[in-house]
């Protein structure tokens, strides 16, 4: 064990106070883990479109103080009781969902939707106790999807991290925790376009390109890109896109302009927007008789989903994922292999970074469309708390 096991760690944090205002840099007090819990040291991070929402609360509970963030990597410094597949030491991503390898689900080849630790936006504390591990000054502050990556320590649910091998850099790997994996996911593990077929991806932000890079490694032969925003166009083509599509610059639906593109109708579709017309669009576009058509995106709650009965008659497929499909605790560390062996590219996704002091910035470039993914350097000047935290 390190020497600050069992003991309350002060460390930075950012601290979001209230609604969409600039997040705080506090020293908040970190509590051990409890029983099957496992205290990080997070070194590097990410935002994610996930935090931005919340952080905002637009259409979402307000619930504030709290630290965000979900999208990191780092190093496990202490364990809870019940604990014996994590150690200190260990190099590591967090994770939003949960793996508790118990309940049907998770021993469900076919899920990964975990009971027990499936994502609750609305969880703020930890599950075990109903309590927070960070407050300053006596003060709770809310956890936010279990992780709170946001901090330079912060305390996880053991079944919501996944460890990896210690040669992959964190800095590039941490991005697998969230967005990559959704969209990668969504065209390997389920959309599963054959070598030579053709993919649509509607929406061509971080998911929709990991996507695209799903069906690049597939060996897709056309990839077709569709998004309201023009510029993306040729950043798409580092992620394997051959083709772009504005549904804007067209009179008549997007689906029959692709359909009249591919004779018909591309095999595999992606969507990764949550508009309810795109996710209608990825499925109509799809060629009858074999394609398949994957929903990523998360719609509005009083959104519908409306097409005809016979575009399902005619045998086209409809499909939804979580998180790509992928078990975190079990594949996620071949996911990062697949990075290891040069099959996945990480760099392309990776456009600033920025240091923990400069965190708003971060969040800045996402709101105004700026980045694909801004990494957030924790760890800082003090190369040694690194060093102390893997070998003490």
């Amino acid at each position: 064990m390190t020497a600050t096991a069992g003991q309350v760690i002060k460390c930075r944090a950012a601290v979001a106070w209230e609604a969409g205002k600039p997040l705080v840099i506090e020293e908040v007090e970190v509590a051990p883990p409890q029983a099957n819990e496992v205290r990080l040291k997070i070194l590097f991070t990410a935002p994610c479109c996930t935090d931005v929402h919340f952080w905002e609360a637009k259409g979402q509970t307000p619930l504030f103080p709290r630290i965000f963030g979900h999208e990191a990597g780092g190093i496990v410094e202490s364990v809870g009781e019940g604990v014996t597949e994590l150690q200190p030491g260990d190099h590591v991503l967090p994770v939003f969902t949960g793996e508790c390898g118990k309940c049907l689900h998770c021993k469900s080849e076919e899920s990964n939707m975990c009971d027990l630790l499936r994502i609750n936006t609305d969880r703020s504390t930890m599950i075990i106790d109903g309590k927070t591990r960070f407050s300053k000054n006596g003060q709770p502050i809310y956890h936010f999807l279990g992780t709170s990556t946001f901090s330079e320590y912060t305390v996880v649910h053991a079944g919501c991290v996944a460890k990896i091998n210690p040669a992959a850099p964190l800095d590039k790997v941490c991005i697998l925790s969230c967005g990559i994996c959704t969209g990668l996911g969504a065209t390997l593990n389920v959309a599963k376009p054959k070598k030579g077929s053709s993919v649509a991806i509607f929406g061509l932000g971080a998911v929709g390109l990991a996507a695209a890079e799903g069906a690049r490694i597939s060996g897709a032969a056309r990839i077709i890109g569709v998004d309201l925003n023009s510029s993306r166009s040729e950043e798409a083509k580092k992620f394997g896109v051959t083709e772009f599509v504005n549904p804007k610059d067209h009179e008549k639906p997007v689906q029959e302009v692709i359909a009249e593109m591919t004779d018909g109708g591309v095999d595999r579709s992606v969507e990764c927007t949550g508009s309810i017309q795109a996710m209608i669009s990825a499925f109509e576009c799809v060629h009858d008789g074999w394609g398949v058509a994957v929903l990523v995106g998360v719609p509005n709650k009083d959104d519908a989903f409306k097409t005809h009965p016979m575009n399902f008659l005619n045998e086209r497929t409809l499909k939804g994922t979580f998180y790509g499909n992928y078990k975190h605790r079990t594949d996620l560390p071949s996911v990062v292999e697949k990075y290891l062996n040069k099959e996945l590219e990480l760099e392309k996704f990776i456009t600033h970074s920025v240091s923990f002091s400069e965190i708003n910035k971060a969040f800045d470039y996402m709101l105004k469309g700026q980045s694909i993914r801004c990494i957030i350097r924790i760890i800082y000047i003090c190369i040694s708390i690194y060093l102390y935290v893997v070998f003490v």
